[in-house]
C-alpha cells in the first residue's frame, strides 16, 4: 500500500492506477473500493449540490463536476486516494466569477483553468506549490470557512433579499441586515435540525452518512408538514437525469480575455488546494503523491468538467480523508464514487426537488465549522509574533479582500520571515574566538556558519566591512557554509575589491564546490583571492 521510494523522473506523470494495477489488483480489492467508493458518493451527493447552489449556479452543475471531475482525477491522478469535484474554497470565487462574466463565462475560465493546471504540472511546478508556510494555509482555511459560513446565512434564516446577495463580506452583512424583516422561523428550524442530526450521528454513529440522513430527513419532514421553505425545485426545478452532451464553451479572443483573470485565481486556489489535499492523504495512508501528475490530472478534470457543463474541480480534503477512512485500495474507489453519484442521479433525481435549502445551508455550516481549524488557529497566534502576523494578515485579506491576494501577500511574508530567520542563524565569529596573527601580525581569520544568501549578506556585510579595515590578509573560513546566493557571493567580491585597493589579500578557505564555483562566477577569479582547502594550508603557505 504504502509508497516507500521515490518516484523516478519518467515516472512522476505516471498515474497512481498504473501503479497499483501493476502491484496486483483483486476482487478483494474492488470490493474495498466499491464499499469505499459508495461511501464517499453517499457524502458527495448533497455536498455537490449545496456547493453548486452556494457558489450561485444550479445544483446540476455541481453534479456534473463530480461525476466528470471526480472520475478524471481518480483515473489519471498522481494519489492513491484523491476524491475530486467542487470544493468549497472554490464557493466565493465562483460566485464571484458568475455575476462578473455569467455561468457561461464561469465554464470557459474552468476550461482555461485545466489547460493552466497542465502547464503547470508539465513545468513540474507541483513541488513548489506545496511550500507554502503553515500559518498561510491555517489563515486561508479559517478565512475560506468564514466566507461559507456568510453565504449561507441568507438561506439559513430563510431572508428574502431586494437584489442580489453582494460578494464582498461586509455589504452582505449589511444587505442580509436589512432583510432581517423576511426572517422565516421554520428555515431556522429545519437549519439547525439538520446540524443537530449530523452532530448527534456524528457522536453516536460515526459510520454512518450522517449529511444524506440529515437531508433525507429534512426534505420528508418539509414534503409531509407542507413546511413553507424554499426547495431544490421551487427554486431551480426539476433536475435532469443524466450530464449533457459535451460541448467547447466560448474561445472567442473577447471571452478569453474576460475569463482569463478567473482562470488564474481557479488555478492558484485549485493548484493549492488539491496538493495540501494529496498531502493530507499521504499522511493518513503512508503513501506518497506525484504532485506534477496531480496537477495534470487536476487540469484535464477541469477542462473535461467545463465541456459538460461543470465548473472548478479540485482535490476535496473531506471526502479524500472519507475514502482513506473507508478501506479504499486505490484510484478505483474514487472513479466508482463518480460512477454512484451518477446513478444517483440517474434514479434519485425527482427526489432532490424537494431539498430545502435550508438542509444544505445547514450541511454548509458544519462545513464551515469543520474546515476551520481552531486548534491551529489559536496555536500559532501564541507561537510567535511573525507567525501570529502571517495568520492573522492572510486571513483578514481572504475574509476582507480576495483570495488569491491572501495567499499571495501571505505567502510572500512567510518567505520574508524565513529569510529573517536564516539571517539570524548565519553567524559570523573570530575563529577560535581569536585573531589568527600572520608573520607581521595583520591577519585576521573569520568563521561563518549557515547559508550565506542576500538576508545574511545584507546583515553581516557591515561586519565583514568593518573588520576588513584592519588587515593586511583577510581569511575567510567556509567550511560551514553550506550554499551562497549570487547577493552572498557579490558580498566577497565588493570585499576582495576593497583588499585589493589597500594592498590586501583575501583567502578563503574551505569552500565546497558549489560555492567556490558561485564566487569565481561572480567575479572572484579576476582578483587577488587564493582559495586553500583548510587552515592547515593557510600555515604552510
Amino acid at each position: 500500500m504504502s509508497d516507500t521510494t521515490h518516484p523516478a523522473k519518467e515516472a512522476e506523470f505516471l498515474p497512481k492506477i498504473l501503479t497499483v494495477l501493476r502491484e496486483g489488483y483483486g476482487a478483494r480489492d474492488l470490493r474495498a473500493d466499491a464499499l469505499a467508493g459508495l461511501t464517499v458518493a453517499i457524502v458527495a451527493l448533497p455536498l455537490s449540490m449545496a456547493i453548486a447552489i452556494a457558489s450561485g449556479v444550479g445544483p446540476e452543475r455541481g453534479l456534473y463536476t463530480t461525476i466528470i471531475g471526480g472520475f478524471l482525477v481518480s483515473a489519471l491522478g498522481g494519489s492513491r486516494f484523491q476524491i475530486g469535484g467542487p470544493a468549497g474554497a472554490f464557493i466565493v470565487l465562483v460566485s464571484a466569477c458568475v455575476m462578473a462574466i455569467g455561468v457561461q463565462g464561469l465554464i470557459l475560465a474552468t476550461f482555461l483553468s485545466g489547460l493552466l493546471l497542465i502547464a503547470a504540472g508539465a513545468l513540474r511546478l507541483g513541488t513548489y506549490i506545496r511550500f507554502i508556510p503553515y500559518p498561510v494555509t491555517v489563515g486561508f482555511t479559517a478565512g475560506i470557512a468564514v466566507i461559507i459560513f456568510a453565504s449561507q446565512i441568507r438561506d439559513l434564516f430563510g431572508l428574502t433579499l431586494s437584489g442580489p446577495e453582494p460578494g464582498e463580506i461586509i455589504e452582505k452583512v449589511e444587505s442580509l441586515w436589512a432583510a432581517r424583516a423576511t426572517f422565516t422561523p421554520q428555515a431556522l428550524i429545519v437549519a439547525a435540525g439538520v446540524i443537530a442530526v449530523i452532530q448527534g450521528l456524528k457522536r453516536w454513529r460515526p459510520g454512518a452518512p450522517g449529511m444524506l440522513i440529515a437531508v433525507i430527513l429534512a426534505s420528508a419532514a418539509v414534503a409531509l408538514l407542507n413546511v413553507p421553505v424554499e426547495t431544490i425545485g421551487s427554486k431551480f426545478g426539476d433536475l435532469p437525469r443524466v450530464p449533457p452532451a459535451p460541448m467547447l464553451p466560448d474561445l472567442s479572443p473577447p471571452a478569453i480575455l474576460a475569463a482569463l483573470p478567473w482562470a488564474i485565481s481557479f488555478t492558484l486556489l485549485g493548484a493549492i488546494e488539491s496538493l495540501l489535499s494529496a498531502v493530507v492523504a499521504d499522511g493518513m495512508s503512508g503513501a506518497r503523491h506525484r504532485s506534477n501528475a496531480e496537477l495534470v490530472a487536476q487540469g484535464a478534470a477541469n477542462m473535461g468538467s467545463a465541456l459538460f457543463g461543470g465548473f472548478c474541480v479540485t482535490g476535496t480534503i473531506a471526502r479524500t480523508a472519507t475514502n482513506v477512512r473507508a478501506g479504499s485500495r486505490g484510484p478505483v474507489s474514487g472513479m466508482l464514487h463518480a460512477l454512484f453519484v451518477l446513478g444517483f442521479m440517474m434514479v434519485a433525481a425527482p427526489l432532490a426537488a424537494y431539498i430545502p435549502l435550508a438542509a444544505l445551508a445547514g450541511v454548509l455550516a458544519i462545513v464551515a465549522w469543520n474546515m476551520a481549524e481552531k486548534e491551529e488557529f489559536l496555536h500559532l497566534l501564541r507561537s510567535s509574533r511573525a507567525d501570529a502576523m502571517v495568520l492573522l494578515v492572510t486571513f483578514l485579506l481572504v475574509v476582507f479582500r480576495d483570495l488569491t491576494e491572501g495567499i499571495v501577500i501571505g505567502f510572500a511574508l512567510g518567505g520574508l520571515v524565513f529569510i529573517a530567520r536564516m539571517s539570524e542563524a548565519a553567524e559570523v565569529a573570530d575563529h577560535d574566538s581569536a585573531p589568527l596573527p600572520s608573520a607581521d601580525g595583520d591577519r585576521v581569520v573569520i568563521r561563518l556558519r549557515g547559508p550565506w544568501f542576500f538576508g545574511a549578506a545584507a546583515r553581516l556585510g557591515s561586519i565583514l566591512e568593518r573588520i576588513a579595515d584592519r588587515p593586511r590578509e583577510f581569511v575567510v573560513d567556509l567550511t560551514d557554509v553550506p550554499m551562497i546566493d549570487s547577493s552572498g557571493a557579490r558580498s566577497f567580491l565588493l570585499l576582495a575589491r576593497r583588499m585589493a585597493r589597500r594592498d590586501g589579500v583575501l583567502i578563503v578557505i574551505g569552500a565546497r564546490p558549489p560555492v567556490r564555483q558561485a564566487l569565481e562566477h561572480q567575479g572572484l577569479a579576476k582578483l587577488p583571492v587564493r582559495f586553500l582547502p583548510d587552515l592547515a594550508a593557510l600555515d604552510q603557505g
